[in-house]
């Protein structure tokens, strides 16, 4: 059994929501206020994408199904700061698209609670490109 049948088994007991009409991706959108080395970018990002594609899972597997087989397509953006992803957020939930935040623990380079990432999606690109389309790549 692959990674993908595995993860579909674990979050998707039943086929709700709208399958996509179009291709699909994930936006991380680092908070780049913190200043946080690759490494600390990297586990965030990580943190970010399995919390993502869990909540899609749960709300949306046919859009979860969609990004699967099509290869996990993820784009790493940067953000000006917490409020700055938090607006971005609300935009996406008007939207109706999936958002996924991360907090960090504190235990290494940054405070604790800090919000390091902001995850959109998995979801139709159209959808998402009018929220992140002007930001910049990390």
């Amino acid at each position: 059994m692959g990674l993908r049948s595995i993860i579909h088994k674990m979050t998707a007991p039943s086929h709700q929501g709208d399958s996509p009409s179009g291709p699909v991706k994930m936006i991380l959108i680092v908070n780049n206020g913190l200043k946080m080395g690759k490494g600390k970018i990297a586990a965030q990002a990580g943190h970010a994408s399995v919390q993502a594609t869990l909540n899609a899972g749960q709300k949306n597997p046919l859009v979860l199904d969609a990004w699967l087989s099509s290869g996990q397509k993820k784009v790493c953006l940067k953000g000006d700061d917490a409020d700055h992803l938090l607006a971005l957020e609300k935009l996406a939930i008007d939207e109706g698209l999936l958002t996924s935040k991360v907090h960090d623990a504190g235990h290494t380079q940054i405070p604790s609670g800090s919000l390091t990432v902001l995850a959109i999606g998995p979801c139709q690109d159209e959808l998402v490109e009018k929220i992140t389309g002007t930001l910049k790549l990390l």
